[in-house]
């Protein structure tokens, strides 16, 4: 897949479009470019959120940037209406926007898939991710196992498959990615069950609900894999002005107020001399700084 370019621009085309972690100003040049030359533009809004969330206000700042309606993506429209949005894209040049990179989540590889199947140009822009702006942190990237998903936990379904993943990294010496429930527009059980949806309110998890999860998987599962001692880094808002970035054991991490969503989570593994001499920057402190003024 190239990205785009000049020569490509009469072509019906998907263009999909990483718009990076921040705000409106953090897409690239060439994201900004393809979406101008776009008929329709969509963007995914469940497997991540940018600084503002979906408000109207956000909205209509990336609608005047960009020069371009958007409409909403949700999870039902991508995974049981792609095959619309695939459809246009042979017609129109259609953008699908995502937030972070266009393969941060396997949703968007399926959707190049199915068009690469039925004929459908893919033109693919790439941004920050989650998965390397973490390196913030001092944390060195290629030290890194696994990435696992924490969900939330409900009273019959307390899954933890995260748990020999997380093993089996630090069995390795290597760092975790823990990446934390979005829960956007889903039905609720009970609308489920009378076959009318209605939908829960949204729910980020924070760093606490997942350190509380963390632990309550170690102590069913009690093969010291991790404690309340063990060093973490907390961030939030990862990519943005106000992002947060903290280090401590899981115990003293709980403790800390991270604000607004997004949040994920790093479990340390085994530290380099200059890690572990990063990760002091941000140290838990009486007085919390921001990333922009270390303490």
């Amino acid at each position: 897949m190239e990205e785009p370019t000049a020569t490509s621009q009469a072509i019906e085309m998907l263009y999909i479009i990483g718009l990076g972690l921040g705000d409106e100003n953090d897409i690239t040049l060439k994201g900004l470019e393809a979406i101008k030359r776009c008929d329709k533009v969509y963007m995914e809004a469940y497997t991540s959120l940018l600084s503002f969330g979906l408000s109207p206000s956000g909205l209509s700042t990336l609608e005047e940037l960009y020069g371009k309606q958007i409409i909403l993506a949700d999870r039902e429209m991508v995974e049981e209406g792609a095959d619309a949005i695939l459809f246009e894209a042979s017609k129109l040049h259609v953008a699908f926007l995502v937030v972070g990179d266009p393969f941060g989540a396997t949703t968007h590889a399926d959707l190049v898939l199915r068009a690469k199947k039925i004929g459908v140009e893919v033109q693919v822009v790439h941004n920050a991710s989650v998965v390397n702006a973490v390196g913030v942190c001092g944390l060195q990237l290629y030290r890194y196992g696994e990435t696992v998903s924490i969900p939330f936990f409900t009273e019959t379904w307390r899954p933890d498959s995260f748990y020999e993943k997380i093993k089996r990294n630090r069995s390795l010496g290597l760092h975790t990615l823990c990446l934390l429930d979005i829960r956007v527009k889903e039905p609720s059980l009970e609308s489920l069950c009378r076959g009318k949806k209605s939908y829960e309110p949204p729910r980020f998890m924070t760093i606490e609900t997942a350190i509380e999860q963390l632990l309550e998987v170690e102590q069913l599962r009690a093969e010291s894999v991790y404690s309340e001692d063990s060093i973490c880094v907390g961030f939030a808002r990862l990519g943005s002005e106000t992002q947060m970035v903290v280090s401590g054991s899981m115990k003293q991490l709980r403790e800390v107020d991270f604000g607004a969503p997004l949040h994920c989570l790093v479990i340390v593994g085994e530290t380099h001399p200059m890690e572990e001499e990063m990760l002091e920057f941000y140290a838990v402190k009486e007085k919390r700084a921001s990333l922009a003024s270390p303490e």
